[in-house]
């Protein structure tokens, strides 16, 4: 459960202490004196602001407001399936209908987004908008939005709304380059309901991989995320969208200075092809994969404990036609190298189907290179 962080108030208190019976008349003579500040050698090097950066992007900022609806366990079922005694009965004694039949079940979601373009396109996370049937986005002035969802893309948890009304919205660019560890960065959403709260921090680690699917290569970040953040954009100093806040680890349900944000090469990736197709089309090898560790690359003759075994071939997939086979291990892909399994998938995962790949196999203590057309990634 997430909990509210208290917020402790410092008070600084100077004492002043004389000794009994001594008595420096100079300083009691001098007691209404203005205090002198405190002068420190060398220079004086300040904590960055980052006011003008909050200036210029809180504006493409909103709170994102979510009505869902999904189907109850409980509820009234329907009779058109019962003999026509038993419907009778049940019109009689059951008023019209019998127990458990299954019922919508309204709820209510809440986080973060950002316009990606003045036309009012919006970012945030595929769980902010899960099972929604209304979406309302409320600006950094008030302004309530109604907007749709134009698609979702639940392995990467992200998902592309549009303002349903034209006008002209403020918007903040994805950023080209990777953000780097020790980066000064800038997280605003909607903590708690709050709306507008402005954090910041660093980057604390990249390619983080915590468990949520197949392609996870988050951003660390340490800036202060809390429930209501999800969907929000966090900022490099240039104003450029670096990652969308998307999860948190915190034993304790609150905020502990560990954040995970989707990098903004994966977002740009993912509202391009949600803004062209609604979904996101991947690539497909068919090809069950493992790690290399140490052990496998002594026994197989690598140098290094790098690529992906090959586990198993779907016999009906792209790499199997080609000749790829049960272990053989792939290092690289169109010359990249590929560092371990993960890896491989997330790579393969860019390729759009029909494109041609060429992977480099490792097999009997020799590279070889295979190109064939990539496949179709299959529905979740």
């Amino acid at each position: 459960m997430l909990k509210r962080g208290a917020l402790l108030a410092g008070t600084a208190i100077l004492g002043i202490g004389l000794a009994a019976g001594i008595a420096d008349s100079a300083l009691m003579q001098n007691h209404n004196a203005v205090a002198q500040p405190i002068q420190l050698s060398g220079t004086q090097v300040g904590l960055p602001s980052f006011a003008d950066l909050v200036d210029k992007v809180k504006p493409a900022v909103v709170s994102v407001r979510v009505k869902t609806q999904v189907a109850s366990e409980n509820g009234e079922q329907s009779l058109d399936d019962l003999p026509p005694q038993l419907r009778r009965f049940f019109r009689e004694f059951g008023e019209g209908a019998r127990p458990n039949r299954p019922q919508p079940r309204q709820g209510m979601a809440q986080g973060s987004g950002f316009f990606v373009s003045q036309d009012g396109y919006v970012v945030t996370n595929n769980h902010v908008v899960e099972n929604a049937v209304e979406v309302q986005l409320v600006t950094d002035s008030g302004k309530t939005l109604d907007a749709k969802v134009v698609g979702t893309d639940p392995r990467t948890d992200l998902a592309l709304l549009k303002v349903k009304d034209g006008g002209d919205y403020p918007f903040v660019p994805l950023s080209g380059a990777k953000a780097r560890i020790g980066d000064w960065v800038l997280a605003i959403g909607n903590p708690f309901g709050l709306g507008g709260t402005v954090t910041a921090g660093i980057v604390s680690a990249q390619g983080r991989d915590i468990g949520s699917g197949p392609y996870d290569d988050f951003i660390q970040i340490d800036a202060p995320i809390n429930r209501g953040n999800s969907g929000g954009p966090t900022f490099n100093q240039n104003g450029e969208v670096v990652g969308v806040n998307t999860a948190i680890f915190s034993p304790s349900g609150g905020n502990v200075g560990i954040a995970f944000a989707i990098p903004a090469s994966t977002v740009k990736q993912v509202v391009e092809s949600l803004k062209k197709d609604g979904s996101v089309a991947r690539g497909f090898i068919g090809v069950q994969i493992q790690p290399v560790n140490a052990e496998m690359a002594d026994a197989i003759g690598l140098k290094e404990a790098k690529g992906a075994l090959v586990a198993e071939a779907q016999g009906d997939g792209p790499a199997a036609k080609a000749g790829i086979r049960r272990g053989d291990t792939i290092t690289a892909v169109n010359g990249e190298a590929v560092k371990d399994a993960r890896d491989l998938s997330r790579k393969i995962a860019t390729f759009a189907p029909g494109a041609k790949a060429t992977i480099t196999l490792f097999r009997e203590g020799k590279s070889r290179d295979v190109t064939f057309e990539v496949g179709r990634q299959p529905a979740a």
